[in-house]
């Protein structure tokens, strides 16, 4: 992973932080990772570990939990 990406999801993860839907982060998520894909670049496993976290974190919250 380039010093690049490594700043990006650096950043991303602020944003993150100061959102309280994991719907909107999660969204944020997958649009970084439509532009990764788009660009040709593989995605960083720190990313799609993101998305996963967050997917659960959007399942647990519509089963009430």
């Amino acid at each position: 992973m380039t010093e690049q990406m490594q700043a990006e999801i650096a950043e991303l993860n602020l944003r993150l932080e100061e959102i309280d839907d994991p719907r909107r982060s999660y969204a944020l998520v997958q649009e970084r990772i439509r532009s990764y894909r788009k660009h040709g670049y593989q995605v960083p496993e720190a990313l799609a570990l993101m998305e996963r976290r967050l997917a659960a974190d959007c399942r647990l919250e519509s089963q009430g939990r």
